[in-house]
């Protein structure tokens, strides 16, 4: 009882933050709403779960803050019928509500921990057309078509070229990009016929892209 009424106060208090930056699309917050973030977090976390802080998770990742996790979907625009392609499943948390908004998304991950601890969470919340994989994200999913939205939460050095054969015509790419050492930003990029147009949108504090899977982890 305890757990189901903080879920509640954290989502309202996410809200409350959201409507002050103007985000308002209720089929988003719906979405958000039905996943409970607590169950993507460390139980010693639970209590920071919609608060605006990085958690840290397995194998030296984090989740990223709840009111950026909902900026990026809001910024991101799926809609229903929307092939979706995420690279760096982390938690599981933005995949189960891009799931929720998405005819099908396929999330891809280096380390083969987080994508089982992720499965996990996507049965527990009965998320059924999400398909998870271990694969090195430096090239996106070639071999699988195009898609309507590609985001990542993993950032490249530059900016990676895959995006121009894996993005359909109108399609939308959601990606962080390394301006130097320390700092990187959310770019996006939304394909016209064979234009693309860039938007620079802020700061991120998402870690460089890891190339290849991981062996052990």
């Amino acid at each position: 009882m305890r757990s189901a009424l903080v879920e509640r106060e954290g989502f309202a208090a996410l809200v409350l933050r959201l409507r002050a930056e103007g985000i308002t699309n209720l089929d988003l917050l719906t979405a958000v709403e039905q996943t409970p973030r607590s169950i993507f977090v460390p139980p010693e976390f639970a209590q920071s779960a919609y608060s605006t802080r990085s958690i840290p998770i397995e194998c030296g990742q984090f989740m990223e803050g709840a009111d950026l996790s909902v900026r990026l979907l809001s910024h991101l625009q799926v809609k229903p019928g929307h092939r979706v392609l995420e690279i760096g499943t982390g938690s599981g948390f933005l995949t189960a509500v891009i799931g929720r908004l998405a005819e099908r998304v396929i999330s891809i991950e280096r380390y083969k921990t987080l994508l089982a601890a992720a499965q996990r969470r996507l049965e527990q919340l009965s998320i059924r057309n999400v398909i998870l994989r271990q694969v090195d994200g430096m090239n996106g999913l070639p071999g699988e078509g195009t898609f309507d939205r590609i985001v990542s939460t993993a950032a490249y050095p530059a900016m990676p070229r895959f995006y121009a054969e894996q993005l359909v015509s109108g399609g939308m790419l959601l990606v962080p990009l390394m301006v130097d050492e320390q700092r990187c930003i959310m770019v996006r990029l939304t394909k016209t016929g064979s234009r693309f147009e860039r938007e620079d949108l802020f700061e991120v504090p998402f870690l460089p892209l890891q190339p290849k899977i991981a062996q052990h982890l």
